[in-house]
């Protein structure tokens, strides 16, 4: 399994990988080596995750653990090619597990090339060209390179009907599975206690970054405040590229004294941090599936999102919250005002979100993936009986 971000280093995607190895633990004949990186700079190191799960970590020296630069994944391509070959010298492997077509994609195509190993290749959101205008001057210059990755792939994988559709942008005749992203319901839940405060707490998580659109946000909070006579705070929690230019934006827009900027909180404390909202809202221009929305909605939260990668699986008007254009200020701030206003409506959404987050839990998440490698482990060795089924105990496979 290769995968440039790992917890704590990265965002979604890493946390995606983390509970797939959780939930694979629990599978005596599913063994994984995963390869992802770390901010050392002094070699590689190992962690023993679960009995027949090892993380390999090569040195990646990433100064920044939510976003890593073109260099960082040219270093992280480089070092972990070098230790892939290496463990295959050592371990009998059915295939690859590439999260993202792009470094991790590379990885898993050049060891097919040159050791026969096929691959699946999750895609995952910026490394899908024209997912996120930062990159729109380098998106030209992968398109040739993710869609030799993709073509050679046995599997490809999106996480929403609509970061498939994105992905078909680049490779149309491509046949792309959907696997959606999960929550753990167990750890995201709502709370029981009784509100404490009048104040109404309004939640947005992600990283600090234009795509996810909390400058647009905080135009439509000045709104909100102005309009409204309840007492209203904005929590926006994360750590980015436009954080100083938020800051300036709140300042300007005279919200010192209504928005917290928390910066990045750590995973073990994000729980908390939900059941103290009253709504959660995700402006972003694209998503494959966040991972903060479903978060929110297994924590009973109603949500207002913009019409973006994941929203169609998750969320019908009315029912769970709102649905709103990217940049659309004039409507943000009206379906926020429309929640603000009536408590049941918030109470009765709430708990529609926490229903609905229960169809996307971990253990089915990762049953879906293991179906489609057993499928490349199958096709790869004819004859092969399914490595997936209940083993008689004592009876494990050595097979990764």
């Amino acid at each position: 399994m290769l995968d440039n971000e790992f917890p704590p280093l990265g965002g979604g995607t890493g946390v995606v990988n983390y509970h797939l190895l959780k939930e694979l633990a629990s599978y005596r004949d599913v063994s994984v080596d995963l390869v992802t990186a770390s901010q050392s700079t002094c070699g590689p190191e190992t962690e023993q995750f679960a009995q027949r799960i090892t993380i390999y970590k090569v040195p990646g020296g990433n100064r920044n653990i939510h976003h890593a630069t073109n260099g960082d994944l040219c270093r992280y391509a480089g070092r972990a090619l070098w230790l892939c070959r290496t463990l295959l010298k050592r371990h009998d492997y059915d295939l690859s597990f590439a999260f993202a077509g792009v470094p991790a994609g590379v990885i898993s195509y050049i060891l097919k090339q040159r050791h026969k190993l096929p691959y699946l290749v999750s895609l995952q959101g910026p490394d899908v060209p024209g997912f996120e205008a930062r990159y729109n001057y380098l998106y030209p210059f992968l398109k040739p390179l993710v869609r030799r990755i993709w073509s050679e792939a046995a599997v490809v994988t999106a996480i929403s009907k609509d970061h498939q559709c994105l992905a078909h942008g680049s490779l149309p005749n491509l046949d792309i599975a959907i696997v959606p992203n999960g929550v753990d319901t167990g750890r995201y839940y709502p709370t029981e206690a009784p509100r404490r405060t009048a104040r109404l707490n309004i939640l947005c998580t992600g990283r600090l970054i234009e795509r996810k659109g909390q400058h647009h946000l905080l135009r439509a909070f000045a709104r909100l405040l102005a309009d409204s006579d309840r007492s209203l705070r904005l929590t926006l929690v994360g750590a980015g590229d436009a954080e100083d230019r938020l800051h300036r934006l709140a300042s300007t827009l005279d919200l010192d004294n209504a928005v917290t900027f928390t910066g990045a909180v750590a995973w073990e404390d994000m729980p908390t941090v939900y059941r103290q909202a009253d709504m959660f809202v995700l402006p972003s221009q694209n998503e494959g599936m966040s991972i903060a929305l479903l978060e929110a909605m297994a924590s009973g939260l109603p949500v207002v999102v913009t019409n973006t990668g994941g929203t169609t699986e998750l969320i019908v008007e009315e029912t769970h919250g709102h649905v709103v254009p990217w940049g659309d200020v004039s409507a943000l701030t009206e379906a926020l005002a429309s929640l603000v206003r009536d408590e049941n409506t918030r109470r009765r959404m709430g708990h529609e979100c926490r229903q609905r987050a229960m169809q996307f839990v971990w253990p089915t998440i990762a049953r879906q993936y293991l179906d489609l490698c057993e499928r490349i482990a199958a096709r790869a060795q004819p004859g092969a009986f399914s490595v997936y089924e209940s083993t008689p105990k004592g009876l494990e496979s050595t097979h990764h």
